[in-house]
């Protein structure tokens, strides 16, 4: 028999941590790396995917138009930024937002006034930075889109 107060009545205490605790630390670490990743995003990435998301709205916008007043459209790159042939000229952009970005394309991309176009792309890159690029293109029945970055 043994005594009371005796090591053999006492009750165990375990060494280490529960599940929980393990649980909440690695919940904190996982937010806190998320929270970094965010944080340094790349700035010219940024406005590489700024760039390109004006463009095809302004792209859109120009072929919308040469559908509807039934006059060719075409985009191309000049010397100062690009331009819209066939449009008038004093109501939209003719430049970058960030001096930093150049385009490069085939030919001029023409907009319409057909309502289905051919496969046109072009590829923005940036000046300072030649690694980091973004491509726009159609299929000619869909809009204009950024396409995903291939590994």
């Amino acid at each position: 028999m043994s005594v009371a107060g005796s090591p053999e009545l006492r009750p165990r205490r375990s060494a280490g941590f529960t599940v929980l605790e393990l649980l909440i630390v690695v919940a904190i670490v996982a937010m806190a790396s998320a929270g970094v990743t965010l944080s340094l995003r790349d700035g010219t990435e940024v406005q590489l995917a700024r760039e390109a998301e004006r463009l095809v709205a302004l792209l859109e916008s120009a072929r919308a138009r040469s559908q509807v007043s039934g006059v060719p459209v075409q985009w191309q790159l000049d010397a100062d930024g690009f331009r819209f042939d066939g449009l008038d000229q004093s109501q939209l952009p003719k430049q970058w937002l960030d001096p930093d970005t150049s385009a490069s394309l085939g030919a001029t991309l023409l907009l319409g006034p057909e309502p289905i176009i051919g496969a046109q792309a072009l590829t923005l890159q940036s000046r300072s930075q030649p690694g980091r690029s973004v491509r726009i293109a159609t299929d000619g029945l869909r809009p204009f889109a950024v396409q995903p970055s291939s590994p």
